[in-house]
């Protein structure tokens, strides 16, 4: 497939780490070579979206920085909250995706109970809409409290502890519920671990993104 489709990509954190911002559009275009990734952050927003309070701040930051990309075909806001997903969808004129849905989606296939993952005690609302009364939810990896928290030595075994503790709970796949997993490449090492499917957030993401090119 030669043609390349424009995607713009929001990450909801303030990053000056350039390598960092652009992972997440990196890591889609290694996956869906046909799409090309534009990526901004919101400004202001040190620890990214971690509670409803910053879930609020962060919404009209979100849906500045959507109009001020040219020409894209797509639009990507990379979080599983999925912050102003619905109100871009109202506002603007193309696809607009959100890493929440993707995900939720996706684990669906393998069944509703579905174990979440992520840095918060609540599950974003995507993944209660989708996956209904059978998410099981264990709260959030212990010391964990923002995406910060993940890059951490300490931060990432807790997350393998919870992953297990999800399994033994009954979960038929994790769905994980921060992107910040993605910036840590932490999916590949819950699977082996767990045995499970486990549903990384930016790559649900790109293959939806992907989808509304190809869909008939």
């Amino acid at each position: 497939m030669d043609k390349r489709w424009k995607v713009g990509l929001i990450r909801v954190v303030t990053l000056n780490d350039e390598r960092l911002a652009r992972m997440h559009g990196e890591i889609i275009m290694e996956k869906f070579p046909c799409l090309e990734v534009e990526t901004k952050c919101i400004p202001d927003q040190y620890e990214g979206i971690h509670s409803p309070e910053t879930k609020k701040q962060a919404v009209p930051k979100i849906i500045e920085l959507a109009k001020s990309f040219q020409d894209i075909d797509v639009l990507i806001v990379s979080c599983a909250d999925d912050p102003a997903v619905l109100e871009l969808r109202k506002q603007l004129e193309i696809p607009v995706v959100g890493a929440g849905g993707s995900v939720a989606t996706l684990a669906s296939r393998y069944g509703q109970r579905a174990g979440i993952l992520g840095i918060t005690d609540y599950a974003p609302p995507p993944y209660e809409q989708i996956l209904g009364k059978g998410l099981i939810n264990l709260g959030r990896p212990e010391g964990v409290n923002s995406t910060l928290d993940l890059m951490t030595s300490e931060g990432k075994e807790s997350v393998v502890h919870l992953a297990m503790k999800l399994k033994e709970a009954g979960a038929d796949s994790i769905a994980l519920s921060c992107t910040g997993m993605s910036t840590i490449r932490i999916a590949g090492l819950l699977s082996d671990r767990t045995g499970l499917p486990v549903i990384d957030p930016v790559t649900a993401e790109g293959l939806m993104a992907y989808y509304e090119f190809v869909k008939i």
